[in-house]
């Protein structure tokens, strides 16, 4: 987490920088890409602070409204951020681009806009570098997509889908900036527009459904279910487990509850004592897990039902 945080911040002050210089060039050329890219990178600004935002709420301690934490606040603006950069960022460059393909403006001198565009690549390519050196360690031998959907921590991939997408972004710009002086067809510039535009809508499609689905509840896999289910029915007082619920409170807490039948004819201490073996193998062999409700049930009673 705190790798994040400090990717979080040089992404933050690199996006600022570079925006200040793609308006001041955009509005020297008359470039609408150039300006939609000056968009996209305050867009992106804006998503570092509510990330950070959402970072600090995120590690507010417990109260009584809140018995399991503030966790669930990275996840709640991880997905504001993927609303933003589908509203402001892709919107705003969509049309932005349309305005200029139907009136097209004559450009102007290009040459500040190839230096702004030839260093935004250099710095938003160094910074994706970055963001998947830290995402590789992360995910380890899985794909790259079965990474992001396993991942619980939307700080990790926001950032490097946001970088991805700028490095693109800035591609499909200077192809098409290049296109338009070379063949004089200034309508070229709003089509560059518009093209970053549905990239920013894309990839916000798929972060949205990245953080809705861990704000709505996510638990863990299958996988890590069966694994404590047989843990769990090693004890000598449980029979089986019947049922399995769980929930990401944040990227390092999880609540877990398990419905458990034990065997006939223990006495409240027996099965307390069972409960409290169970507790701690799991919190021992999966570190995430924070809290465990184990509710006994008699085998009998299951039976008769």
């Amino acid at each position: 987490m705190a790798k994040n945080r400090a990717s979080i911040y040089s992404a933050l002050i690199a996006n600022l920088l570079i925006a200040v210089t793609k308006f001041i060039a955009g509005a020297y050329t008359n470039s609408s890409s150039m300006i939609a890219e000056g968009i996209h990178s305050v867009v992106d600004t804006a998503n570092e602070i509510l990330l950070l935002y959402g970072l600090k709420k995120s590690k507010k301690p417990p109260d009584k409204l809140r018995p399991f934490g503030y966790g669930k606040e990275l996840y709640f603006w991880s997905f504001i951020v993927s609303i933003l950069i589908f509203g402001l960022g892709g919107g705003v460059s969509i049309l932005q681009g349309i305005i200029h393909i139907q009136s097209p403006e004559p450009l102007g001198n290009p040459t500040w806009n190839y230096v702004v565009l030839g260093f935004s690549i250099i710095f938003e390519g160094t910074s994706l570098m970055i963001a998947s050196k830290e995402f590789n360690k992360v995910r380890g031998d899985l794909s790259f997509w079965k990474a992001i959907v396993k991942s619980k921590d939307p700080s990790s991939f926001l950032v490097l889908f946001e970088d991805g997408a700028a490095v693109l972004g800035l591609t499909i710009v200077f192809i098409l900036m290049k296109c338009s002086h070379a063949y004089n067809m200034p309508v070229l510039d709003g089509v560059a527009s518009v093209l970053v535009g549905l990239l920013l809508v894309f990839v916000s499609l798929i972060l949205a459904r990245e953080s809705r689905s861990l704000l709505m509840g996510e638990g863990i896999t299958p996988e890590t279910q069966q694994k404590i289910k047989l843990l769990a029915e090693k004890d000598e007082a449980i029979i089986k487990v019947a049922s399995i619920l769980s929930t990401y409170e944040s990227p390092e807490e999880v609540v877990l509850m398990l419905i458990v039948y034990f065997k006939d004819g223990l006495d409240t201490k027996e099965i307390t004592d069972a409960i409290e073996r169970v507790r701690k193998k799991i919190k021992e062999e999966f570190e995430l897990i924070e809290f465990v409700i184990i509710q006994p049930k008699a085998y009998s009673v299951a039976k008769k039902k």
